[in-house]
């Protein structure tokens, strides 16, 4: 695990996965602004009411 703090990198996400001479890498770059990640938050707070017990991921959420 690390973290990059560096000018014009915002908001960025990137998993790597290898075994010896192979490697896969997933990368997720959300642009300049937190807007994707305050939209969830926002559905999250707005639904949180409607929900009983344990939920996982947005995806139960969004309906």
């Amino acid at each position: 695990m690390h973290a990059l703090r560096l000018p014009s990198y915002i908001l960025s996400c990137e998993a790597l996965f290898g075994l010896p001479d192979e490697r896969l890498t997933i990368r997720h770059d959300a642009g300049s602004s937190a807007a994707p990640y305050v939209a969830g938050t926002l559905l999250a707070v707005r639904r949180v009411q409607e929900v009983t017990g344990l939920v996982r991921g947005l995806d139960a959420l969004m309906d």
